[in-house]
């Protein structure tokens, strides 16, 4: 990525004055407290916090919530039990209940939820008890929660009639690429699912870069969500051996962690493509918000 100074961005802000423009939020996809202090400095306006993100993201631990949610951005916590399909059968999603009200409890300002039937449609049932669980561990404690549906979405029979459906079931966004390997191959899509959806902010994630965004943004998008991740470098001291069928080689046995500057980049793209332009800096490069 082109190297920018940026300074944080001021989360929150409006769009231009006198513009009318919506401002499209910025979420980043995060693993840890340092992932979520990275995503706040460089412009975030939220984070999703998991595990294991490069087998799509697994539920965080109770503690995990509670630090990153500490780290002054909104936490969304994603809860899935497992890599795979989205459909579940008993015992796992009592189990996904149980990890919504302990992540809300732990400080979550919001829930990443799904599910599927085996034919491919919304398991409205499953993501009710889901959505419900969250609201009443959100409410005995005096406050309300997010509810965002995941890219289980993009695993439909029919994208767009699941995001119809979503306002009935009073959730509060939907993460998707348009059933695409990408948000950009499924712009279209994204697009219906807009108009399908009033109420329901749509948020377009899926393999996004920074050039992708104003095409995404155009087409009426709430917010766009990236990993922004980077592999961290190993700090292993002696010799390697594989643990598992992710540890191919030494170099490729490490975990994610958040790049600052994809970061910066991404909330450029989206203030620029808002209207906002950023300040061009000593070195005349945009990057100063």
């Amino acid at each position: 990525m082109t190297d920018r100074a940026a300074a944080p961005h001021q989360v929150g802000s409006g769009p231009p004055a006198g513009t009318g423009t919506p401002r499209v939020a910025l979420e980043i996809a995060v693993t840890s407290p340092a992932g979520a202090r990275t995503a706040r400095e460089r412009g975030a306006d939220r984070v999703e916090l998991c595990t294991g993100l490069e087998l799509g993201g697994l539920t965080p631990s109770a503690a995990a919530v509670e630090s990153v949610a500490a780290a002054g951005l909104p936490a969304h916590a994603l809860v899935r039990c497992r890599p795979g399909d989205f459909v579940y059968d008993a015992e796992e999603i009592a189990l996904m209940v149980a990890e919504v009200r302990s992540v809300v409890a732990s400080g979550a300002a919001g829930v990443v939820v799904g599910a599927l039937t085996a034919e491919g449609a919304l398991d409205t049932g499953a993501v009710t008890r889901l959505a419900d669980a969250a609201r009443d561990a959100a409410r005995s404690r005096g406050r309300s929660v997010e509810i965002t549906l995941h890219r289980a979405i993009d695993q439909s029979a029919d994208p767009v009639a699941v995001a119809a459906s979503l306002p009935a079931l009073g959730i509060t966004r939907v993460l998707s690429s348009g059933g695409a390997a990408t948000a950009t191959a499924g712009l279209a899509t994204l697009a219906d699912m807009v108009a399908a959806a009033p109420g329901v902010q749509v948020m377009a994630g899926g393999g996004v870069r920074t050039a992708d965004i104003p095409a995404l943004v155009a087409a009426g998008v709430a917010a766009v969500h990236l990993s922004a991740k980077t592999r961290a470098e190993p700090r292993r001291g002696g010799a390697w051996t594989p643990l598992g069928v992710s540890g191919t080689s030494a170099a490729d046995d490490t975990h994610f962690v958040t790049d600052p500057e994809v970061v910066a980049e991404a909330r450029w793209a989206l203030d620029a493509a808002n209207g906002r332009p950023a300040v061009p800096g000593g070195s005349g490069q945009p990057g100063v918000y």
